[in-house]
């Protein structure tokens, strides 16, 4: 059964995404510095506990899904959002450490109650045949996170102390997702699973799924994709300037390399009606690869490094979809809230060690175009693994 307004849903989503990766994710790496200076506490247990939120929200988000296939996406997405509020303010007024330490590990259950895997979750019931579509609008929105709030965190620090700065972010938090997006914005008709589906899950279809071949092929090439690419992303600019580009230039590669990815998901849709999953996560996997060997092995000159730092963004958006349709793409909608966070735990943890275990392959091998050619491998091996995802019978029908 189709929602009376699955627009409005698509629209609070939309809203609900940006704020909630700006407040939960993107303010963190902006007020980093000020935290420190501010407080005296050493950069490795700030972001050690940062990273604690994704490890979080990994192992949450198995659960959240399994909720959402269930009863629907709206009062687990309002818990998260209010669950994040708190946090916020928590984060505010740690008073040591071990405090902040605590109030992100609480900010990593909110992250797996409002982020891209809830949203997901709702779009592909929602929307069915039609989820590629909704999930492209979704992600070009939520896209423009970093966007605009990497600049207006700064801004806030310009004129509020960090402290501050957390509780302002929290209060647009509360007004914006927590009420207006998820508890009234989300109350289309959740989806009734036909009797198939029902049957599928009750007789083990999940736990089929989840430990076929395939599936496990696809959670191996996605967690490998993941740490290559943001392993890339977050030691860009140290790898530019080494390569004699000025901070600034570097800077604006980078920014343009996020912007590369809405090239990237715009290009999804055409890429996913003339392949097969299997075809596409090959292709698309592949090109992450490759991207990421040419950041890493051209020399130059600079506009060669900056073209090259923007193709890379184009894999990473092409790879957010192909990361979303997967299960989908194969096994249909049943059960697919409980798949997708079992998919994407593994890809999360990756995310979460990847800037300090960058730093270590780069002080192991000696160099970042050195580190580089290692996340290549990393990624080439990844594409290999995706060629066992093929399901035994074809992708399945929505």
């Amino acid at each position: 059964m189709r929602p009376a307004h699955p627009t409005g849903a698509l629209a609070a989503l939309c809203l609900t995404q940006i704020v909630g990766w700006g407040v939960l994710y993107y303010s963190f790496p902006v007020a980093l510095p000020a935290i420190t200076a501010g407080t005296g506490w050493s950069e490795s247990s700030t972001t050690a506990a940062f990273s604690a939120a994704l490890l979080v929200a990994a192992v949450a988000g198995i659960a959240v899904g399994r909720i959402i296939d269930r009863h629907g996406p709206r009062w687990v997405m309002t818990l998260g959002s209010v669950i994040g509020v708190a946090a916020t303010l928590a984060v505010a007024a740690a008073p040591g450490v071990g405090w902040f330490a605590a109030a992100w590990v609480i900010a990593g259950i909110a992250q797996a109650g409002t982020l891209y895997a809830p949203a997901f979750t709702a779009l592909t019931r929602w929307y069915g045949p039609a989820r590629v579509r909704a999930l492209t609008v979704l992600t070009l929105v939520a896209g423009l996170s970093s966007t605009i709030f990497a600049p207006a965190t700064a801004a806030l620090l310009d004129h509020l102390s960090w402290r501050q700065t957390y509780v302002a972010l929290a209060v647009l938090l509360a007004v914006t997702t927590a009420i207006p997006g998820h508890a009234f914005g989300l109350t289309a008709p959740w989806p009734a699973a036909d009797h198939a589906a029902h049957t599928r899950l009750r007789d083990g279809h999940v736990r089929a799924v989840a430990t076929s071949r395939p599936f496990v092929c696809l959670t191996i090439a996605s967690a490998l994709t993941a740490f290559a690419m943001f392993a890339a992303t977050i030691h860009l600019i140290p790898l530019l300037t080494g390569r004699g580009l000025s901070m600034t230039l570097a800077a604006w590669a980078l920014g343009l390399s996020g912007a590369g990815q809405l090239l990237g998901r715009i290009g999804y849709a055409p890429l996913s009606r003339r392949t097969t999953p299997r075809v596409r996560s090959v292709l698309i996997l592949t090109a992450v690869a490759a991207t990421v060997a040419a950041v890493g092995l051209l020399p130059g000159p600079a506009a060669a490094l900056v073209a090259a730092s923007i193709v890379l963004g184009v894999a990473r958006g092409a790879f957010t979809l192909l990361q979303s349709t997967a299960v989908s793409d194969r096994w249909g909608i049943a059960g697919f809230g409980t798949l997708y966070g079992i998919l994407n735990a593994p890809t999360t943890i990756a995310m979460a060690v990847a800037p300090w275990a960058g730093s270590a392959i780069a002080a192991a091998v000696g160099s970042s175009p050195a580190m580089f050619a290692v996340l290549t491998a990393i990624a080439v091996a990844a594409a290999v693994v995706a060629i066992g995802t093929a399901t035994i019978n074809g992708a399945a029908r929505p």
